[in-house]
């Protein structure tokens, strides 16, 4: 944990505008708190005039040992415990945080650009200590890559332009040790030619209910999504699925990958694509392909439009980690 870590408050004029703090957020969230600790980050200021600041993160993890990104108390989500630091260091109740995900990452999903947002009702003059905090408390396999300032309207799961995701498969008789928890181990042979011929079907706009699982979290998901690309690149005995896309379904992407997997294997062909996703019906994929495992799945990374990654004026600078430098040696030579 960090030592001596203060956060400065912003002394200039204040950057978010001064709106009630419900309309600011235009979201609800559940009461529960966490309990506060007794680490203390410094230096922060109520401002009477301002409802509140809004700062947004990118953030890495792995998904091993999680059960996804949403908040449950126990077993432990990348949520509740980004959530539990933040609520050590701003001295704040969870329900004020207010803090959201771009995408809810399912158990065991990874992540390298998941982006969230939370308000405070202070100011930073500048957030490489706020940063360096975190960082400090939260587990090695949970890493804030980023954070800066973010304008009242931005919202970081609303405010989405497009998300891209890989599904990396190990296409091999023998799985490497190493990728054994980022990549599928597949061993029977794929053909990656009529993957890829599969993969063109899915681009467009289309009524993707055939690859959706019924979630509690979406009572009404709106089931046409727009699948920009949809690239698969071959490294050694690595495959790599990349799919950028306006929005996913629950769980669209690794039924997507279930049922390419089964034409590369050539038990199945590429034309069953168009014609699966014609009877929107999820019980017609179910027949021919079973869901692919979480841990081959990772969030690369999460777009906005221009406008809402603008940065207020007189807002501090953006974090991106602070470098350490020694100025002599201090280890003696022998």
């Amino acid at each position: 944990m960090p030592k001596n870590v203060k956060g400065i408050i912003h002394k200039g004029r204040s950057y978010a505008a001064s709106v009630e703090l419900p309309a600011l957020l235009n979201l609800r969230h559940s009461s529960s708190s966490i309990d506060d600790d007794s680490y203390n980050l410094g230096g922060r200021r109520e401002d009477p005039n301002q409802a509140g600041y809004k700062w947004r993160m990118v953030i890495a993890y792995d998904g091993t040992r999680f059960s996804g990104w949403q908040y449950q108390p126990s077993p432990p989500t990348i949520q509740s415990i980004v959530e539990k630091a933040l609520t050590q260091i701003t001295k704040q109740e969870r329900r004020d945080l207010h803090l959201v995900g771009a995408s809810r990452t399912d158990t065991g999903v990874h992540a390298w650009g998941q982006v969230a947002h939370f308000v405070t009702p202070f100011n930073y003059e500048r957030l490489d200590s706020i940063h360096a905090a975190l960082n400090g408390l939260l587990p090695s396999d949970i890493r804030i890559r980023e954070i800066s300032p973010a304008a009242p309207e931005f919202h970081a799961r609303f405010s989405v332009k497009s998300k891209i995701y890989h599904y990396k498969i190990y296409n091999s008789s023998i799985m490497d040790p190493f990728q054994r928890h980022y990549a599928y181990h597949n061993v029977y042979k794929l053909n990656s030619d009529v993957m890829r011929e599969a993969a063109k079907h899915f681009i467009g706009k289309h009524d993707f209910s055939s690859f959706v699982n019924a979630s509690r979290n979406d009572r009404s998901p709106d089931p046409v999504k727009n699948i920009f690309r949809f690239d698969i690149t071959e490294m050694g005995p690595l495959l790599q699925l990349e799919v950028e896309g306006s929005g996913f379904l629950y769980r669209q992407v690794r039924n997507m990958v279930a049922l390419l997997l089964q034409i590369g294997r050539e038990a199945i062909p590429p034309d069953i694509v168009p014609k699966i996703l014609a009877t929107r019906d999820r019980k017609e994929l179910a027949k021919v392909a079973l869901p692919a495992p979480p841990h081959g799945l990772c969030l690369v990374s999460v777009s906005y439009n221009e406008e809402h990654l603008r940065l207020p004026a007189g807002c501090p600078s953006i974090s991106f980690g602070r470098h350490h430098s020694i100025s002599k040696c201090k280890l003696p030579f022998f």
